[in-house]
C-alpha cells in the first residue's frame, strides 16, 4: 500500500475545508494511508491540481460559491481523464439525488459529522487502492 494519499479538498469556506482536515485526522481509518491533503478555495484551482495529478480523492463542497461542488463534480468527470473518486459533501440529505446526477462516488452532509466522513473517505481510499493495484 502507498505511504501516502492525496485529498483534495475544495470549498470557498476556510471552516469547511478545516471541518474535512479534522473530520479525517492523520487517517480516516487504520488500513488506509496517511492523508496529505491538498486545499483549493476555486473552481480554476481544482481544474489545476487535477491537471497536474497525483490526486487520490476529491472532497467537494456542494455549498461553494461561485460553483458548487454538484456543478464541479459533474465537469470533472467530463473533462478529467481517469477522475479521481468523489466526495460530495452536500447540504441537506434530500440533496442526495442532485450528488447521484453529479456522478459523485459517496456524498454526506454538512456540517461534517467526522465518523460518518471518515468511513466515507476510507471506503473511497480502499476502491481506489483496489483499482490501482
Amino acid at each position: 500500500m502507498q505511504a501516502t494519499a492525496t485529498v483534495l479538498v475544495y470549498s470557498d469556506d476556510a471552516h469547511t475545508r478545516e471541518q474535512v482536515r479534522l473530520a479525517t485526522g492523520r487517517r480516516p481509518a487504520p488500513d488506509v494511508p496517511v492523508v496529505e491533503f491538498v486545499e483549493c478555495a476555486t473552481p480554476a484551482a481544482v481544474l489545476a491540481e487535477l491537471d497536474r495529478g497525483g490526486i487520490d480523492v476529491c472532497v467537494l463542497d456542494g455549498e461553494a460559491v461561485p460553483m458548487g461542488g454538484m456543478g464541479m463534480c459533474r465537469q470533472i468527470k467530463d473533462e478529467v481523464f481517469d477522475c479521481p473518486p468523489v466526495l460530495l459533501l452536500i447540504g441537506r440529505p434530500q440533496d442526495a439525488w442532485l450528488a447521484t446526477w453529479s456522478r459523485a462516488e459517496s456524498a454526506v452532509t454538512l456540517p461534517v459529522e467526522p465518523v460518518e466522513f471518515a468511513s466515507a473517505l476510507a471506503s473511497l481510499l480502499r476502491r481506489k487502492h483496489l483499482q490501482s493495484a
